[in-house]
């Protein structure tokens, strides 16, 4: 079966940085798109960033532009997120998803697996 296990958590002072790690399994990595999403207590599931399935479109959510970083490394199964200049506002549990269709080429991918979620608090 499809199983997502994200990596790299943890507690950082505002400022700091810290890198999200997402493994996939049980699928073909490279044929589906991927999204990094968080839900911040109180809050609702909001999207952070995502890849497409060929790596040529990129979002970010416009509270992190310029500051987290989406890449995949097909070779590794794996997706990331690199995050720097944290800020208190960016605590939140964050999870990988992938999407539901390979090779998909509309403009609203829907994503059907996600991972446990992890855990990141910036403290101020």
């Amino acid at each position: 079966q499809v199983q997502l296990v994200e990596s790299g958590g943890g507690l950082v002072q505002a400022g700091g940085s810290l890198r999200l790690s997402c493994v996939v399994s049980g699928r073909t990595f490279s044929h589906y798109d991927m999204g990094w999403f968080r839900r911040a207590p109180g809050k609702e599931r909001e999207i952070v960033a995502s890849i497409r399935w060929s790596g040529g479109s990129i979002y970010y959510a416009d509270s992190v532009k310029g500051r987290f970083t989406v890449s995949r490394d097909n070779a590794k199964n794996t997706v990331y997120l690199q995050m720097n200049s944290l800020k208190p506002e960016d605590t939140a549990v964050y999870y990988c998803a992938s999407g539901g269709v390979p090779y998909y080429s509309g403009s609203a991918p829907r994503y059907d697996y996600w991972g446990q979620g992890t855990q990141v608090t910036v403290s101020s």
